[in-house]
């Protein structure tokens, strides 16, 4: 919570640092007799494994000053982060004292991995020429997360619907056991700092931009600008309803520990069209969350929707004379390397009642089969308590692993592929068959490829 002889509740409760001491509850706690709490009495967490609070930092904001580290954070087991893995003695000696021209460093990029232990990825990047000034960390950690090589490797694009194979009789069947489909991903407009290195410039900027393209969508697309920090109870209880309203920062996640949560929920704001297919996020972790979505299995439309509501962003960047982030090494770039390359997600929920039993079941082989063949198409099934989980009702929710490497149309017909022969196993299931069954139709699938290809 800072230096100083003591502090008011009033001085720090806006401080994410607030919030992971404990807030309210805590404060109650270990307040003195003048209701005041002297320092340094309760332990900062963000300084529980080193830095120090970057007090010239011009990014620091009122609710939040970012860290600096004069030698390598004191990681502990806790830290789970591909961060934690790549940061090692020579990255940080090498990168130390080194900022994009926007003024980003490496303390910046690694905070949000240091103060909160559990995340996956734990780096952020704070604007476009960070994927360059820090590739020593970045790439590793790519590589971890992704399996991609970004110093050999490109990225292709591909966002023409036209190109989707999905026949009548694949989608008459996916509406009988899909529920609803989902695409999402993230875009970026260059020029503006990201999320985690915003200025509060950037997102009035970001906004303008956004807001014109969203003015200019008509017909499907059309629809309505909601400004985050003025909604009426009304409003809030609609989007909350619906499911559009974006999470408030937690001491538990990305934004709050890099930075990308200050002055919330200042220029953030949330757009649908009137049919509530088209949904997009301003200045949450990105500039822009696109997300598609409609009730039944019919991909192509969801994937068509997507691309235009990509397109009229792009159009919107380039009538303000920039563009969207994107280089041909990491594709579409953003605030955390786990969404780089098409960033995409596509997601449908599945109903699949007799895999489930098989999760619900006592035999772990069986429990693990709808994993297994998923993972044959690089897809993730994910239960009502997350992945490796059985489902309320039998509803999975499954989506592409892979983000770089592929191009959108590629994973996108990769899932509706996956998810093809994941309900044809599951009709199999419910016509008899068995566990070592469908497992044996797998290897006969597989063996049938491998003879194509050879």
């Amino acid at each position: 919570m800072g230096a100083g002889a003591s502090v008011t509740q009033d001085e720090v409760k806006n401080l994410p640092q607030y919030k992971i001491a404990g807030g309210d509850e805590k404060w109650s706690e270990v307040k003195g007799e003048d209701g005041n709490l002297a320092l340094p009495y309760a332990e900062d967490p963000y300084l529980k494994y080193g830095g120090h609070y970057n007090d010239a930092d011009p990014k620091n904001t009122n609710d939040f000053k970012y860290l600096e580290f004069d030698a390598l954070p004191a990681f502990t087991d806790k830290h789970k982060s591909a961060m934690a893995r790549h940061l090692t003695q020579e990255v940080f000696d090498k990168l130390k004292d080194v900022k994009s021209s926007k003024g980003y460093s490496l303390h910046n990029a690694i905070m949000t991995g240091v103060v909160t232990p559990h995340l996956g990825v734990g780096a952020t990047a704070g604007d476009e020429e960070c994927w360059d000034v820090f590739k020593d960390l970045y790439y590793p950690i790519i590589k971890d997360w992704h399996g991609y090589d970004a110093e050999t490797q490109t990225h292709p694009v591909d966002l023409d619907p036209s190109k989707l194979v999905f026949s009548d009789e694949q989608k008459e069947v996916f509406n009988q056991f899909v529920v609803s489909t989902r695409i999402r991903a993230a875009r970026n407009v260059s020029g503006f700092s990201l999320p985690a290195g915003a200025t509060a410039e950037d997102r009035a900027g970001v906004e303008t931009v956004l807001k014109q393209a969203f003015s200019g969508l008509t017909d499907e697309l059309a629809g309505t600008y909601y400004e985050l920090g003025g909604l009426t109870d009304e409003q809030r209880d609609f989007l909350l309803e619906k499911g559009f309203l974006f999470q408030i920062p937690t001491a538990k996640n990305l934004l709050t520990g890099a930075g990308a949560a200050r002055s919330w929920p200042d220029n953030r704001g949330i757009f649908h069209n009137e049919a509530q297919t088209a949904l997009c996020w301003v200045n949450e972790e990105d500039h822009c969350r696109i997300i598609s979505m409609e009730n039944g299995g019919d991909i192509p439309s969801v994937f068509t929707r997507f691309c235009a509501l990509s397109e009229a962003l792009k159009a919107s960047a380039e009538a303000n004379g920039t563009k969207l982030m994107w280089n041909e090494k990491l594709g579409f770039l953003g605030t955390c390397p786990s969404n780089l390359g098409t960033g995409l997600r596509a997601s449908v929920m599945v109903v699949l009642p007799e895999f489930n039993k098989l999760m619900e079941g006592d035999n772990q082989a069986d429990k693990e089969l709808l994993e297994e063949v998923c993972s044959k198409f690089d897809l993730q099934p994910r239960g009502s308590a997350g992945e490796h989980s059985a489902a309320v009702g039998g509803k999975f929710d499954v989506s592409n692993k892979q983000r770089l490497g592929f191009s959108e149309v590629q994973l996108v017909q990769k899932m509706i592929d996956g998810v093809s022969k994941v309900i044809k196993l599951e009709q199999m299931l419910a016509s008899g068959s068995t566990p070592d069954d469908v497992r044996a139709a797998i290897a006969a699938d597989e063996a049938a490829a491998a003879e194509a290809s050879a």
